[in-house]
């Protein structure tokens, strides 16, 4: 199939897995005219990419996610590594969000939102203290 028929299965944009093929995550076959034809394995590979892609996976996790997924020989433990570590990460960005949005609320909150100068938001941005 070609790159558009990939597209539309696996769910990618055309530039997207020109980018994949680019960095050496997927390797279709080449006509001779050139152009991509991608088996179905290939689209499968993109399809895992995609998903690995929307979970948040560096490009790096998933390298090695596909490396370990195509290696019969594999240990789990080598994939929960990797998705471990990836989770602690996240959880660490939703603290830090958390954190962010208990001082945007308190600047919010302490904002009177009338016609006056007077800004806690502002404020508090500044890094003065927030009421």
């Amino acid at each position: 199939m070609n790159i558009k028929d990939a597209a539309q299965a696996s769910g990618l944009p055309a530039k997207t897995i020109r980018y994949y093929e680019d960095i050496g995550l997927v390797t279709p076959l080449r006509a001779a005219n050139g152009y991509r034809q991608f088996r179905p394995r290939d689209v499968e590979r993109l399809v895992f990419l995609a998903h690995a892609r929307a979970l948040g996976f560096a490009i790096d996790d998933c390298r090695a996610l596909i490396s370990l997924r195509e290696d019969p020989a594999r240990a789990s433990a080598d994939v929960k590594r990797i998705a471990q570590g990836h989770l602690a990460g996240i959880d660490a960005r939703i603290a830090a969000l958390e954190l962010m949005r208990t001082a945007l609320a308190g600047m919010v909150a302490a904002c009177p939102g009338d016609k006056g100068a007077q800004c806690a938001i502002l404020d508090g941005i500044a890094g003065h203290e927030v009421d």
